[in-house]
């Protein structure tokens, strides 16, 4: 390592958050450097599931073929009382909005795998495993790691200690986050705390188990959940009773025991087993001057929506565009702000609905759970709210109420497209960054040569769809696309390039006004320090 060097991101953190933003920042041509004190990737299963859109982000980065040989399709996801009676059922196999089934079950360590190979790959992308961070500052110009190698085992002493320094520092270094602490930002613990023995396991080959896809067996006598572990395995896991010490649940007979009604020694091969203890908290602020948090090292939730580690792709999904944008000179440093303004209330919503869906779950108590259990099979009880948008940040929103307009701050569709003749998906044919989405009209004819300069500057892409396959368009074959306007009574909308939707027009006449506020919501102008010159070309146009 150079300590003279000056990175654009040190990330700290090899995990699913710290290898995905490290792809994305180095593919976009930046000096990435990442640190972690393990010497080796952890080996063993932690997150299983992932929804559609974090399955579109890894589509993006080019690991579809790969992720198929570690991931699976998500049946439904089925609740079960105690004598098996469904009570909820949610389809993780049904279409999704984002082209393909709303989940999929996987194995982390082989994507993590993958995660790793990719990252290596890249050559402006450091990664350097076996480092552990001792002290962070920072100043206006960038920031400064203290590190220290980890003792290696044939060492009997620690290795030596280097600087780092990096324009910006990530932290995506876990719930006991040592950059979050060193930035002196707190928890807000939002009440949830149980304790689960997680179980992985290998089934032997040719056996088959007599046990539901996906599922929570919501029985008072032990809470348990039944779920694939990716193509091979499979995890249950057990909540400890009130009366139950950790370590009663950590003795390996005890493990048998419990799952003794599905599978023995001689039909599974033990993978892991340890005691986790669910949680529900979120960082006061995710920015520190240069230093960013993502992943658990922001925010942590039950894990009964299956979203722990979506929601980390998400942070850094959503911040590699941000830094994108402020590193090239396009928009201005506060742009960063917007990050915990627009991820922390979605994440907020969906810890809410975990911590919900965890108090349906861990009910011990027999006539509690016949409470509940009548309540759902009377059909008494809401079904959940839809999955959150973004409500705050750099959206489209009314300027007297603060609230968004429209779909803004929702997540856009994505579909098949036949576009020069040839089927294929939207984001194979057109890729990342802003699009400006429309039926009908050319919504660019008539626009002012400032507001034509504002889509060049942030290199807007102007993609027309029809469903016929007009001259000039790209046919809908999906039809989503169509759909998604009408149901919101719009001609174009202005796609962000993490899919979400920065705001929609009616018609052409409205788009100026979408422009200027994006502009602001941006910092487009602070980013330049002057109005945008009237003399810059269209926006792209495919």
């Amino acid at each position: 390592m150079n300590e003279n060097k000056i990175h654009d991101v040190a990330i700290v953190g090899y995990g699913p958050v710290g290898q995905t933003l490290a792809i994305l920042l180095g593919r976009m041509g930046y000096d990435v450097a990442v640190y972690e004190r393990w010497q080796s990737l952890y080996p063993l299963p932690r997150a299983v599931f992932h929804d559609h859109e974090i399955r579109r982000v890894l589509r993006m980065m080019g690991l579809e073929q790969a992720l198929q040989a570690i991931s699976q399709p998500s049946a439904c996801y089925q609740w079960f009382n105690a004598d098996w009676k469904v009570l909820v059922e949610i389809d993780w196999s049904a279409e999704s909005i984002s082209d393909g089934p709303f989940g999929y079950l996987f194995n982390q360590p082989g994507l993590e795998a993958i995660l790793d190979r990719t990252a290596k790959a890249i050559g402006n992308v450091e990664v350097h495993q076996g480092w552990e961070v001792l002290a962070l500052s920072q100043d206006a110009d960038g920031c400064a790691l203290h590190m220290q190698r980890t003792q290696r085992e044939e060492q009997a002493q620690p290795d030596e200690q280097r600087q780092v320094k990096a324009r910006y520092v990530i932290g995506a270094d876990g719930a006991n986050s040592l950059i979050r602490r060193q930035c002196g930002i707190d928890w807000q613990d939002l009440g949830f705390e149980e304790d689960w023995l997680v179980v992985d396991l290998q089934p032997k080959p040719g056996v088959e188990l007599d046990v539901p896809d996906i599922g929570q067996w919501c029985n008072p006598a032990r809470p348990t959940t039944m779920v694939p572990g990716g193509p091979g395995y499979r995890r249950w896991e057990f909540m400890r009773l009130p009366h139950e010490r950790i370590e009663d649940l950590q003795n390996l007979d005890k493990v048998w025991e419990l799952l003794s009604p599905w599978v023995t020694p001689d039909t599974a091969t033990l993978v892991r087993h340890a005691v986790y203890q669910f949680r529900s908290r979120i960082a006061h602020t995710w920015r520190h001057g240069r230093v960013l948090l993502a992943g658990d090292a922001a925010h942590l939730m039950p894990p009964f929506m299956g979203q722990g580690m979506c929601s980390g792709i998400r942070d850094a999904w959503n911040l590699s565009w941000r830094l994108d944008l402020v590193f090239k000179g396009l928009c201005a440093d506060t742009l960063l702000d917007s990050y915990t303004l627009e991820r922390k209330p979605q994440i907020r919503a969906v810890i809410d609905a975990s911590v919900e869906m965890g108090k349906v779950v861990c009910v011990a108590d027999p006539q509690k759970a016949a409470e509940r259990d009548a309540a759902f099979l009377a059909g008494e009880v809401p079904p959940l709210p839809p999955f959150p948008g973004l409500v705050d940040g750099a959206v489209y929103k009314n300027p007297l109420t603060g609230s968004t307009l429209g779909p803004a701050g929702s997540l856009g569709v994505h579909g098949e497209i036949e576009h020069d003749g040839r089927t294929q998906r939207y984001d194979d044919v057109f890729g990342r960054g802003f699009h400006l989405l429309s039926i009908g009209d050319d919504p660019l004819a008539g626009l002012s040569l400032a507001h034509q300069a504002l889509l060049e500057h942030l290199q807007v892409k102007s993609v027309r769809l029809s469903l016929d396959g007009t001259p000039g368009t790209s046919r809908d074959l999906s039809g989503k696309y169509h759909r998604f306007l009408a149901e919101a009574g719009l001609q174009a909308v202005l796609v962000r390039p993490d899919f979400y939707v920065y705001g929609g027009v009616s018609e052409p006449g409205e788009l100026p006004q979408l422009l200027d506020a994006l502009g602001r919501d941006l910092g487009v102008q602070q980013a330049r320090g002057e109005t945008l010159q009237h003399n810059q070309p269209l926006a792209t146009q495919v």
